[in-house]
């Protein structure tokens, strides 16, 4: 798992990616809302918990294969759906669609992500899993979801914990928009970062490229907005999501539950799994951190549903201690675009290299065989 010595922590990458993306650019990636708490206190309460490492006993290695939906995936992680992903660096959704498959680890593209559900299909030999924001009208619903079988999506990804966009200073004040609004403060950006401004010239102004066959032509920015607005409706209810799991014969789970009342209802209505999540702390910074739930939601449930989560995690030990937790498996967003932000092309790659060694390296230290046997290491 060879990985890029000059930037072997997260951290690394977070502070080059800061210096080579447009401060508009790095302020999306990196903002959640309102006063920023709940973002950090994702992380913090993750880095709260302990692991028992045991030392005098028979060891015989580690293995981080992990059997999920049928699949065994290479590693106990994925890479978390993430909107106006080639706005914050060109072309980062195909980077990081290209890296998983090779790297034998889920990538789920989002509905507003900047390449098209059959490019993803394409790149990742149908393995992608499809995030859908949930469309206020039916038939766009029933389309999109069509194309998502017919790419061979084995996995659909019903959104629950965007009901309304949260309130983001950083965003508003930056004007934030696909292409990025013209303003002198954004111009300037630009010329500051010439990398990133020549990539995205070669790669293309960013589309919402899913939605594009639904986008009337010609829309200035303020009235793609408006038309993004009417055309979503984030809500979730029951009617909502039987409705998918009548029509969805894949694997169906739901982002965002985080009560056992949630928990229960999607159950009740068919879901195979659910992320526990908070949009990466992006929607509700009043709201607990998404490992809180964990525990009871594995209790309850984690023999009816496989339960996963998002949100917060940073590196290698967040991804044992969220196992260690009760979850299932893990997805992370922000760390797989610190990577492609920072090294370009090379930034999937070596993010999942580095994941994947820094996992190895607490199991090794725990005498943690299997990634089932995180939960016995909690302490």
């Amino acid at each position: 798992m060879p990985i890029n010595s000059r930037h072997p922590s997260i951290e690394h990458l977070r502070d080059k990616a800061r210096r080579r993306m447009p401060g508009f650019a790095f302020d999306y990636l990196e903002g959640g809302c309102n006063s920023n708490i709940n973002l950090q206190r994702n992380t913090d309460e993750i880095r709260d918990i302990r692991l028992q490492p045991y030392y005098i006993r028979d060891y015989a290695g580690s293995d981080l294969r992990t059997e999920l939906f049928g699949h065994t995936y290479d590693a106990p992680f994925g890479i978390a759906p993430i909107g106006l992903q080639g706005l914050m660096w060109p072309r980062s959704t195909e980077i990081l669609a290209k890296a998983a498959t090779e790297h034998n680890i889920p990538f789920i593209l989002s509905t507003v992500g900047t390449a098209s559900i059959e490019e993803v299909a394409e790149i990742t030999e149908g393995k992608a899993w499809f995030q859908l924001y949930h469309p206020a009208e039916d038939e766009l619903r029933d389309k999109i979801l069509a194309r998502a079988s017919a790419a061979g999506c084995p996995v659909l990804v019903i959104l629950a914990d965007t009901p309304t966009f949260g309130y983001r200073p950083k965003e508003i004040r930056n004007g934030l928009s696909i292409p990025p609004r013209m303003t002198p403060r954004n111009i300037i950006q630009m010329m500051l970062h010439p990398t990133w401004s020549f990539s995205q010239l070669a790669a293309g102004v960013p589309k919402f490229k899913t939605m594009t066959p639904y986008i009337p032509k010609g829309l200035s920015m303020k009235h793609l907005g408006l038309f993004m607005n009417k055309t979503f409706s984030g809500r979730l209810n029951e009617d909502r999501i039987k409705a998918i799991r009548d029509r969805w014969k894949g694997k169906l789970v739901v982002k965002g539950i985080v009560n056992e009342e949630d928990c229960e209802k999607v159950c009740r209505l068919g879901a195979d799994g659910i992320i526990a999540s908070n949009h990466g702390g992006r929607q509700l910074d009043a709201g607990q951190s998404t490992i809180r739930p964990i525990p009871s939601l594995a209790e309850s449930y984690g023999d009816k549903l496989t339960v996963m989560i998002d949100s917060g995690l940073r590196g290698g030990p967040d991804v044992a201690c969220a196992l260690a937790s009760g979850a299932r498996f893990t997805f992370l967003g922000r760390s797989f675009m610190y990577g492609v932000g920072a090294l370009g092309r090379e930034g999937g790659d070596h993010t999942i290299s580095m994941l994947k060694r820094q996992i190895q390296q607490v199991m090794e230290q725990l005498a943690c065989e299997r990634v089932t046997d995180f939960p016995n290491h909690l302490v």
